[in-house]
């Protein structure tokens, strides 16, 4: 009983030396597409932001007169944290005639990125194609065949179901697929958007297992009839209907403490001022991130 006040003492120093880990805010470099690779990330540095997104559509842009050392230097000579990359290869997971090169593209995207010191990237379910339950089924290996060409650069492949895939348009499609698959160099992440706009329900973030989400885009849904929305109609967090409070507030529980990227594609952001969207997207987001306690 004596011992009871010290050893309290010894746990919540421990605790202190130990601080919960928090959710990151990053910004995706489709949000400021029009001002390209260079001035898209000094904009945002200047507003603040710390950690990045890019994209292979302004690295390749910026590839034509530059190399990729350059491209790295950019990003450390800003004090910027490179959190992912979009690989901008489709095809990869449902069955199609075009899956070699599809493989072929991910292995030279994988290659690149490890060049420039990045060991994670992602690919969406983009697919428009009529699909059978027989599908599925080679879905699965198709995940673990593009697992195993991330595996050769050290890659961490992140999934990233689309609300308008006709393969995985759902969070729960997307785990349930992922696990089938098993593969190491695998993981899903969640997008905020097409999470709240698609054919999920809140219920479905229940079914996350600890530490299962590896990335997360970060947007809201905008108020108005379901049937118009498009990938352009997205919102700063914040100024739409989606319960982003309770979607962090489920993550966190589900243990992800990772970035939260915004990704925005409407013209007033893709040809604004970087600066001035990224400060915009800053003080929204992060007045979100403190009222559901991530930040």
């Amino acid at each position: 009983m004596l011992l009871t006040p010290v050893a309290l003492a010894a746990a919540t120093a421990v605790s202190a030396a130990a601080p919960e880990k928090k959710m990151t805010l990053a910004i995706h470099q489709n949000t400021s597409a029009g001002a390209g690779y260079r001035k898209s990330l000094e904009g945002w540095a200047r507003a603040g932001i710390k950690n990045v997104e890019i994209t292979n559509v302004l690295l390749d842009e910026f590839l034509k007169t530059d190399d990729l050392a350059a491209a790295r230097r950019v990003i450390s000579d800003l004090g910027l944290t490179l959190v992912q990359a979009a690989t901008g290869v489709t095809g990869l997971w449902e069955p199609n005639p075009d899956r070699a090169m599809a493989l072929e593209n991910l292995k030279k995207r994988c290659e690149m990125y490890a060049n420039m010191g990045l060991n994670r990237v992602y690919s969406p379910t983009t697919c428009t194609q009529k699909i059978t339950e027989d599908d599925y089924k080679a879905g699965v290996d198709n995940i673990y065949e593009a697992g195993d060409v991330a595996k050769q650069f050290n890659m961490s492949l992140r999934i990233e179901f689309l609300r308008s895939s006709t393969f995985i348009s759902t969070l729960p499609t997307l785990l349930k697929m992922t696990r089938a698959a098993a593969h190491p160099n695998i993981e899903p992440m969640l997008d905020c958007y097409h999470f709240w706009s698609g054919l999920n329900k809140f219920e479905d973030l229940d079914m996350i297992r600890a530490g299962e989400i590896a990335h997360v885009h970060f947007q809201d849904v905008p108020d108005m009839p379901r049937e118009l929305l498009d990938t352009s109609t997205r919102f700063i967090p914040g100024d739409g209907i989606s319960p982003l409070t309770r979607i962090l507030g489920k993550l966190a529980e589900k243990g992800y403490a990772g970035p939260l990227s915004v990704e925005l594609f409407l013209p007033k952001f893709q040809q604004g001022d970087p600066y001035e969207v990224a400060r915009e997207i800053r003080g929204k987001s992060e007045a979100v991130m403190r009222q559901a306690g991530v930040m």
